[in-house]
């Protein structure tokens, strides 16, 4: 790979990280920033937690919820410490078990246990009367697509979508645990028209259930377009994996935050020719661009998607020059460092990766 193609990735990939850096609502606290952040000019809610903790996990989804209602409320920060990395500070405020959440007035490192009901809504009551806010718990839509008798076979049986589906019990602890990894993953994925992330409540419908040999909850059961009778997930279950399972079986390429990956839109039949347009004469450009066109109407689905991009870049360059592509990536890379919606930001990085393949070095 050149090193100006090189640089290019490496600097999208800045910009992702970056980005997600600010994804959270939730306030993450160490010993390093804990009292820049904390005792200052605005009060503040601390979850002292550890991530093995299943008390801590299933009160995650709560706590985001909460983070995500105040973070327009300047005279509140919602924060959490990770007592497994900062052991001394958690120390520090007697916390002996988890997770243990505190109330930190303003201008104060003495804080207040906080004793009520783990849900959002208790929480908030409480920060409202602590910091003199009225905020109210947003509503978070969700991703996950929810099925039932009257829509499942629509959906799960539908031979133009990949669908991932877990069956739960509203009762299962561990269904309540994997709740809002399974949230980010629906999110994840949700610009993908081809993938569905889906779940149904199975005591609810039990039929469903015993239909498809569900005996324990959570149950994955992944549903290609190919294979409509069902395959058993069995990967883990941490966000991680279950994005790297869904790019491998549906050719998707995205990160645990939902962006797409330097690999989006590369097709390795296309981008072999473009090695050979690339190194062409200006004579041969001519024959190869039509190689790429022909190869471009073989594709189906998503990659015929692709397959315009890249046709579409290869007349550019034939057009305007060898210049073209790399000054065309790098006005899509100022782009995408603006704040945009993500799916003006799918639509860049897909032109930005397929236009890399023509801006390679001669």
């Amino acid at each position: 790979m050149s090193t100006s193609r090189t640089c290019l990735i490496f600097s999208t990939l800045t910009l992702f990280l970056i980005a997600s850096a600010f994804a959270d609502d939730v306030v993450v606290l160490t010993e390093e920033n804990f009292e820049e952040e904390v005792g200052q000019d605005r009060g503040a809610l601390v979850e002292f937690y550890a991530p093995w903790c299943g008390h801590c996990k299933k009160l995650a989804p709560e706590y985001e919820k909460l983070g995500a209602s105040f973070k327009k409320a300047k005279s509140v920060l919602i924060g959490k410490v990770d007592c497994d990395e900062h052991k001394s500070l958690c120390s520090k405020y007697g916390v002996s078990g988890y997770p243990t959440i505190k109330w930190f007035p303003k201008g104060s490192l003495e804080p207040k246990k906080y004793e009520g009901a783990r849900t959002a809504e208790a929480l908030a009551e409480f920060v409202n009367n602590e910091g003199g806010t009225n905020v109210k718990i947003a509503a978070v839509p969700s991703n996950v697509v929810v099925l039932t008798l009257n829509n499942f076979d629509e959906i799960v049986l539908d031979e133009k979508k990949d669908v991932l589906v877990e069956f739960y019990a509203p009762w299962c602890g561990h269904c309540k645990n994997l709740a809002p990894t399974y949230e980010k993953v629906a999110t994840a994925f949700k610009l993908e028209e081809d993938v569905v992330i889906a779940n149904v409540d199975a005591d609810k419908y039990k039929d469903l259930a015993e239909k498809y040999g569900v005996s324990g909850y959570p149950t994955l059961k992944f549903f290609p377009k190919s294979n409509k009778a069902g395959e058993d997930y069995d990967g883990g279950r941490d966000l991680n994996d279950f994005v790297s399972f869904i790019n491998e079986k549906c050719g998707t390429s995205r990160d645990a935050q939902g962006q797409l990956t330097s690999k989006a839109g590369i097709v390795e039949a296309l981008d072999s020719l473009v090695e050979e347009f690339v190194s062409a004469t200006n004579e041969e450009k001519n024959v190869v661009f039509k190689r790429i066109e022909e190869e471009a109407d073989k594709l189906k689905g998503s990659t015929a998607r692709y397959g315009k991009i890249y046709v579409k870049a290869a007349k550019s360059c034939l057009d305007k020059g060898s210049d073209y592509a790399k000054n065309e990536v790098q006005r899509l890379e100022r782009m995408l460092a603006k704040s945009i919606s993500t799916a003006k930001a799918d639509e860049f990085t897909l032109k930005k990766n397929i236009l890399s393949t023509f801006a390679s070095d001669q």
